[in-house]
């Protein structure tokens, strides 16, 4: 729930407020003192900054000189776009009624710098992807609690740094840290509940942890709701790591990999431990090295053979199913990422949109657990990539001044995003065998993780037009969803071992389909 503060505070955290330019009239009292007359403050807004969208104060010029004809209704109205304008060269007045700081404010992210919040948002999402690639090797090499461990504590202190970091170049390098560390966790949290737990407790212990992630949503949007200003949200989320550092240390190794890496003894200890937690302490004891190393030779005996990416795709059978998977992958990255990070474009509280993302991703991702064995996967699978960019799309034609209905199909359409996750989680187990399963998995990961780096700098298109984000986040679920109608069913079928089994059950499809066409042409003559 913690781990998911961290991938959603800027939502707050880097939140854009309304803002002008820095004008003498409006912020300066000894010019307002010299002005004669005492004009309201509209009529100092009017002369001082030009209109821009909406009528609403220009956020990015202002006149070089007072403009007072405009205040005369008699005079002949001249168009302010042939008055001499200039950039905010006196910095920016921001609204504070919402936020006291952003990183938005501290650094003036906006105008011409605006390109640099979703940069921020990228670099985050780089030290994922980077520390997926090097905490998975550093796990297998040095253990799942010592890399786990490392994690927390890195992620307390760049996270605690982050909150103090003088300039926004240094707060970037900060939170790529961070992020590194947070794949650290992940990884190494849900490997250490596959290898702790029976085949029975898995699943639940699994979607216990994914369900983590959606109530982490709401209490993201509780936390932002009681503190409104960065420095102190990003300390208030990166603090209670140092005590997740704390405790780890009390965590059991996972036996399997010390087993697996030849540390009997190590092993042997973990298991007598954790039988005595379980009040199994009797068969705790009965456990001996001859035992391990025995149980060790069985999970050596069963041998698989090297998995490359070039066996992915160019095996016969295998190919289409890759790049259609991992196409599905990043279709889940790009669209919650692109969205999910970006709640101002989608609705005006996004306090109470944050909380109701994770309140509708629950039922969401437990419903779609449900119906996966009744509908089927395939038809899942393009339902809740094509409903979802349907729901993005859909917005396109929302006016902005229907907020509620705006927020209700963006909230949809992330519903089915979180779906169509849960959805390709259990298809890509089923859809390639046991021998090469986790490289493509692997693979699908690192898709969905170059989605998320991409989906931030989409924002960067509403330059050219204010719809033109939304038209990619929803072209890509709806075309990726329609692209997933050329992958096999794989509902009640058994899991393929060998990529024999895969191509086997492609050939007995193939003859049930030829035997179907020619009882349905005998019956029709």
């Amino acid at each position: 729930m913690w781990l998911t503060t961290q991938s959603m505070v800027e939502n707050f955290s880097a939140a854009v407020p309304s803002h002008r330019c820095w004008a003498p009239l409006l912020d300066n009292s000894t010019a307002q003192a010299s002005v004669s007359g005492a004009p309201n403050p509209e009529a100092l807004l009017a002369v001082s900054i030009p209109p821009g969208l909406n009528q609403e104060p220009h956020q990015c010029l202002r006149f070089r000189q007072p403009q007072w004809h405009l205040l005369d209704p008699n005079a002949t109205a001249t168009n302010w776009s042939e008055a001499a304008t200039e950039p905010c060269v006196d910095g920016w007045v921001y609204d504070r009624s919402v936020f006291t700081s952003t990183i938005v404010m501290e650094w003036d992210l906006v105008c011409d710098s605006q390109a640099l919040k979703p940069m921020a948002q990228s670099i985050y999402l780089a030290g994922i992807l980077v520390g997926a690639a090097v905490c998975g090797q550093a796990s297998d090499r040095f253990g799942r609690r010592l890399v786990l461990t490392w994690s927390y504590l890195q992620m307390a202190a760049s996270g605690t740094a982050a909150a103090f970091a003088p300039t926004f170049p240094v707060y970037c390098l900060f939170r790529f840290l961070v992020a590194f560390a947070t794949a650290g966790v992940m990884m190494n949290t849900i490997t250490l509940l596959m290898e702790w737990t029976s085949v029975q407790a898995r699943v639940v212990a699994v979607t216990l942890n994914s369900l983590g992630f959606s109530l982490g949503q709401v209490l993201m949007a509780a936390v932002a709701y009681s503190v409104r200003d960065w420095a102190l949200l990003q300390l208030t989320i990166s603090a209670p790591f140092f005590l997740c550092f704390v405790y780890s240390w009390w965590l059991a190794e996972s036996a399997r990999w010390l087993l697996i890496t030849g540390r009997l003894e190590w092993g042997l200890r973990e298991l007598q431990r954790v039988a005595a937690m379980n009040g199994k302490r009797a068969v705790g004891d009965t456990l001996t090295i001859e035992v391990l190393l025995s149980a060790m030779q069985e999970e050596l005996s069963v041998g698989q053979a090297p998995a490359t990416l070039s066996t992915l795709l160019c095996t016969p059978g295998l190919g289409l199913r890759t790049c259609v998977s991992t196409l599905c992958w990043f279709a889940f990255g790009f669209t919650f990422y692109g969205l999910a990070l970006d709640l101002q474009a989608l609705g005006s509280n996004i306090f109470l949109l944050q909380a109701l993302i994770g309140v509708v991703d629950i039922p969401a991702k437990i419903c779609t657990l449900l119906l996966l064995s009744r509908l089927g996967r395939r038809p899942m699978q393009v339902a809740s990539l094509v409903l979802a960019g349907l729901c993005i799309l859909a917005n396109m034609l929302v006016p902005h001044e229907m907020g509620a209905l705006r927020s209700a199909l963006a909230v949809l359409g992330l519903g089915g995003v979180g779906a169509a996750f849960t959805c390709i989680t259990v298809y890509t187990g089923e859809l390639f065998p046991t021998v090469i399963r986790m490289t493509a998995v692997g693979l699908g990961q690192m898709a969905a993780r170059g989605g998320a780096i991409l989906g931030p700098l989409v924002r960067l298109l509403g330059v050219h037009g204010a719809s033109l984000p939304l038209l990619v986040y929803g072209a890509v679920p709806v075309l990726i969803g329609l692209a997933a109608l050329l992958l096999p069913e794989t509902q009640s079928l058994p899991l393929p071992d060998t990529i024999h089994d895969v191509q086997s059950q492609a050939v007995k499809k193939a003859t049930r389909d030829t035997q179907g066409h020619l009882v349905l042409k005998c019956t029709r003559f």
